[in-house]
């Protein structure tokens, strides 16, 4: 089945509901104004969803900061026009979707600030390291923070890591395997030697893991000296975060990847007010 934003936006929405809104329905029927307001400042992320989330329920909404701007605390994101029970049945998820969301792009806009601070040219890339039916949400907001994306699912892309070598017991055996396919082929190791076989097998990324940065250097310069660096793109995964990100974009790696912007999200504080 093809993924289908809206369809999950309705799912949010009625795991929230289960049965009907007791609650809301003690209200009497009356239409209101409300605005969803920031807190603290943020990388707006999400509106469009928010959106689609009230119009569920026939709410109407004005955005008032598009996705990817920049909100100082207090500040309206959202002003929406609709029948109180309504609103107020949209509110939580609403408010869960976009904190998430805001959190995400805000945490990828001041890591890629740091590394921009380097001049390098390297960039951040999201992991699948995301919460199960959020990964699209996640993604998205990774993008609209000026991240970029990485495969979204298993079948966009081989991607080569520990365990499947751990399996396969050979990297030339699989990598030999993965070349009989067609698309980009991705493979993960864990030492220079490793590295200048896999770019000499013809592997397109090679995922550096838990390399320190000097080591990235050195796997840099020898790829260089074998005139192999320019046939390979180079990531570095493993943690890595924003006591360190300056460190690694200094090597001018190719793609940072780091899970923590989608695993470990702090949320920004957002509330609904009814004017």
């Amino acid at each position: 089945m093809k993924y289908s934003p809206k369809r999950e936006l309705k799912r949010f929405l009625d795991e929230d509901i289960g049965k009907g809104d007791i609650t809301s329905k003690l209200l009497q029927k009356k239409k209101i104004v409300a605005k969803i307001i920031t807190r603290e400042e943020t990388i707006v992320a999400g509106t469009k969803f928010g959106k689609e989330i009230f119009a569920l329920k026939k709410c109407k909404t004005r955005i008032h900061k598009d996705d990817g701007k920049i909100a100082k605390a207090n500040q309206t994101i959202l002003e929406i026009n609709g029948n109180a029970r309504d609103v107020l049945t949209c509110e939580r998820t609403v408010l869960n979707l976009l904190s998430r969301m805001c959190g995400i792009a805000t945490q990828t806009n001041n890591l890629k600030k740091q590394i921009k601070s380097t001049g390098s040219k390297s960039k951040i890339f999201a992991t699948r390291k995301t919460a199960p039916g959020l990964r699209f949400f996640d993604k998205e907001a990774v993008k609209i923070g000026g991240g970029e994306k990485h495969r979204m699912t298993l079948n966009e892309m081989i991607m080569i890591k520990d365990n499947h070598l751990a399996v396969e017991k050979s990297i030339v055996s699989i990598l030999c395997k993965a070349k009989k396919t067609k698309g980009r082929i991705e493979i993960e190791v864990e030492s220079q030697r490793d590295a200048i076989l896999c770019a000499k097998l013809g592997a397109d990324i090679i995922m550096l893991d838990n390399f320190s940065p000097y080591k990235i250097r050195k796997t840099i310069k020898k790829l260089s000296e074998l005139r192999l660096r320019n046939k390979v793109v180079l990531e570095a995964s493993g943690k890595i975060n924003s006591k360190n990100i300056t460190k690694y974009a200094e090597t001018n790696v190719d793609m940072i990847s780091i899970g923590n912007i989608t695993n470990s999200v702090n949320g920004i504080d957002l509330s609904l007010e009814i004017s």
